[in-house]
């Protein structure tokens, strides 16, 4: 009986190990049948099989075309049945993608993230009036909590007011307004406050400790 075992690196290699080597036996059988018809169907039971082992694909889009692409995987391409969705070849497995066109962001200041240069580039383009001033002065005050975050030593108005006029091209000087931003212990203390209210464990403890206790 020991003889007669048979290890797995002693077997055909499986080209797609997820469906067993009973399912590769079958595609093998029915790549050396003579006969297309006998072919044809066996293929058929075959997928049928492959689509009872996966059932949480059968949702998927295009599911059969799946399963017939890789039953001629699995036959390495030798097996000659007739595919409702034609037969794949090897060069179109085998070629590479097209590279994906990512957006390189480089910011000078990144602290301040990518969102602040987009608030800052709708608005410019808006009419000059107290719908931007605000706008204006909101941006700013993120930018100055955005970089007491990153910096948690008090920072100046003007620096956030340079690095405004800086990243708007000029466009927005809020120098020459003469109001100031919000304080920086006001930003850091309501930063904090969010982030509590964002931990369940601490809105736990604290609706406990509002409890009566007899």
């Amino acid at each position: 009986m020991i003889d007669q075992l048979q290890y797995n690196t002693e077997r055909d290699h499986l080209i797609i190990p997820e469906y067993g080597r009973h399912i590769q036996k079958m595609v093998d059988q029915a790549s050396a049948m003579e006969n297309r018809d006998e072919r044809n169907k066996t293929a058929k039971a075959i997928i049928a099989v492959m689509g009872n082992l996966q059932p949480h694909l059968r949702d998927v889009p295009d599911f059969q075309h799946k399963l017939w692409d890789q039953l001629f995987i699995m036959s390495d391409f030798e097996l000659d049945v007739d595919s409702p969705f034609g037969k794949p070849s090897r060069e179109e497995l085998a070629e590479r993608p097209e590279p994906l066109g990512y957006p390189q962001n480089f910011p000078k200041y990144r602290f301040y993230g990518n969102n602040i240069k987009r608030m800052i580039d709708i608005a410019v383009n808006w009419e000059a009036g107290e719908m931007r001033e605000a706008l204006e002065f909101t941006i700013a005050n993120h930018m100055k909590k955005c970089f007491l975050n990153w910096n948690k030593d008090t920072v100046e108005d003007d620096v956030i007011f340079d690095h405004l006029f800086e990243l708007s091209k000029g466009l927005i000087n809020l120098r020459e307004k003469g109001e100031a931003l919000r304080d920086s212990e006001r930003l850091i203390r309501a930063t904090k406050k969010a982030k509590a209210s964002d931990n369940p464990v601490k809105k736990s403890k604290n609706n406990y400790s509002r409890k009566k206790r007899y």
